[in-house]
């Protein structure tokens, strides 16, 4: 079970966790946000996706204060983003590992404890419960340089909410972890969440995203170009329209031209059809043999939340 998380200050606000209103932010002529709104509810942990150089980067900043925006505001819990106040009740655990690898798990908690202003008896509380929270509290003397890479994970989340903080920017917190690291990983938020935390989430992982984030909000060129829940962004892009997923066996001119003509997508030598009755399966099937294309496989699934990217974006999360 996990530790319970000291309560002090959690009800010192009223106001909204983030709320963000026509965000933009200029570097030059380049506009890497565009006109971004975007609230977070109290408790809620909202997934942020968007491809590489979508604005992802530019937006976690800008909450954290390291961003100056050309026009628009960031509020965290009623107060500018960058402000004392806004420090105080705000995590970043971002993807670089910022961790002294001399010093211990402890002393490296105890660290950025003091950088956040805890000392003595809240101190030693607050490095107890990460040390719990993060499962390394039999690692606690370890130096940080000896962890294994999903405990460097865990330590660097830790020393992001050494304060306790009441909103927490978790910036692809599993990346580069073995599968059971990210299983503990996806315990330490579940953990926050029940404690009352609100998570702001990007990762390059959908079925993170489906298991973890109450909301979705996916950025595109600087603009939030959908959210919801990831049933609501199903509903609305396809409606009830199925996926047929066709496996050829081998790329070829022929298929790529027949998959473009019939409107769906390749993707080395599968082909993906979105339909909106079961009888255009046949349709396809006996279209495909009529070009002289060899099925290996097909499958008929319902779009996820990766349907929904692709078709939105039109690019592949990790580009």
């Amino acid at each position: 079970m996990s530790p319970k998380m000291p309560q002090a200050g959690r009800n010192a606000h009223t106001a909204l966790p983030l709320e963000i209103t026509a965000l933009v932010k200029r570097f030059g002529p380049v506009t890497a946000l565009d006109g971004v709104s975007l609230e977070l509810r109290s408790s809620e942990c909202l997934g942020l996706l968007g491809p590489n150089g979508a604005g992802k980067s530019t937006l976690i900043r800008s909450i954290v204060g390291r961003v100056i925006p050309s026009s628009g505001e960031v509020a965290v819990f009623g107060t500018p983003a960058g402000s004392a106040a806004a420090r105080k009740v705000l995590g970043w655990v971002p993807q670089e590992l910022a961790l002294y690898p001399r010093l211990t798990c402890k002393e490296n908690l105890a660290a950025f404890g003091r950088y956040h202003g805890l000392a003595g008896s809240k101190l030693s509380e607050s490095v107890g419960w990460c040390l719990e929270w993060a499962a390394l509290a039999d690692r606690a003397g370890d130096l940080a340089k000896n962890l294994s890479g999903g405990m460097k994970r865990r330590l660097n989340m830790a020393a992001g909410i050494i304060h306790r903080p009441k909103l927490v920017l978790m910036d692809e917190p599993t990346v580069g972890v073995d599968p059971q690291s990210r299983n503990r990983i996806f315990e330490m938020i579940e953990a926050l969440r029940a404690e009352g935390s609100s998570i702001i989430y990007t990762t390059h992982y959908m079925e993170e995203a489906q298991r973890l984030c109450d909301r979705v909000a996916i950025i595109d060129h600087g603009r939030i170009i959908a959210s919801g829940t990831s049933d609501e962004l199903v509903q609305n892009s396809f409606a009830s329209r199925s996926q047929v997923l066709a496996n050829f066996g081998g790329a070829s001119s022929e298929l790529s031209a027949w998959v473009e003509r019939r409107g769906g997508q390749l993707a080395e030598s599968t082909a993906e059809f979105t339909i909106e009755r079961s009888t255009q399966i046949a349709e396809l099937l006996d279209d495909a043999a009529k070009a002289g294309l060899t099925l290996e496989d097909v499958s008929v699934r319902r779009p996820n939340l990766e349907s929904v990217f692709l078709h939105l974006t039109g690019r592949e999360l990790r580009d």
